[in-house]
């Protein structure tokens, strides 16, 4: 970080990265970006946009977007993983208040509990749900393939990537179990393989949902019957789901 070492002598408040590049807010809300360029470690193009009022910076693989103080948002690195947003420039232009990424789209979550998305195929086009999409969003989860957005109904809309031969196993489609993803779901736990992943939902009544590769813990009928009730927290590893269950009086 040599050609930037003046810059980063004080007043770092927090660091991101991509695969090959990071990016240091500072405590005036500038941002200093260093590492291979195509993938954010330059930032020129848009130093005029980072040199004040950035709160926050998300990452895909490779690229970076920043959140400033009036909830717009400015991105820079590989285009087709996130770093070229002008498709949606006019909708993040205010009102962003949280952004999710796969490993290369992101996901921005409006003050209105409307979703914005850019990116390649991992998640970047939403069209497919975007009427579901257009309000009442609480929260996003995500893969390295798709994103699951839980509502404020307890409902769960997912999406992801459809373009290659993993499409069936990351999640992004859950219409095997939409019925039991309709209601009551309050928190979703993610797995992220190499070429596969899963989710899991915890629902209010201690049960728990999966779908995605069945290699990454997307098919858990097999645990079925000990997964019906009882579940107080998920944890997860790049393929494999582990959950805590009371053990009933």
């Amino acid at each position: 970080s040599s050609t930037v070492s003046s810059e980063l002598s004080s007043g770092v408040t927090s660091i991101s990265s991509t695969r090959t590049a990071f990016a240091a807010i500072k405590s005036d809300g500038s941002v200093v970006t260093w590492g291979y360029h195509p993938e954010g470690g330059d930032s020129s193009s848009v130093s005029s946009f980072l040199n004040y009022d950035v709160t926050e910076i998300y990452s895909t693989s490779g690229a970076f977007a920043a959140v400033k103080s009036d909830g717009s948002v400015v991105t820079w690195g590989l285009s087709g993983d996130g770093g070229n947003s002008n498709s949606v420039s006019s909708e993040l232009s205010s009102g962003v208040i949280e952004i999710y990424s796969t490993y290369s789209a992101f996901a921005a979550l409006m003050s209105n509990g409307s979703v914005v998305t850019w990116g390649s195929a991992s998640g970047g086009d939403s069209s497919s749900v975007s009427s579901e999409l257009s309000s009442d969003v609480t929260e996003i989860f995500s893969n390295n393939f798709a994103f699951a957005a839980l509502k404020s109904d307890g409902s769960v809309v997912t999406w992801g990537n459809q373009n290659n031969q993993y499409a069936h196993q990351n999640g992004g489609n859950s219409s095997s179990v939409s019925s039991e993803l309709s209601s009551g779901v309050v928190e979703i736990y993610s797995t992220s393989g190499a070429f596969a992943a899963a989710f899991a939902a915890l629902k209010s009544d201690g049960s728990v949902v999966t779908w995605g590769a069945t290699s990454s813990g997307g098919n858990s009928s097999h645990v079925s019957s000990e997964l019906n009730s009882r579940v107080i927290e998920i944890y997860s590893s790049d393929n494999v789901f582990a959950a805590i269950v009371e053990i009933a009086n």
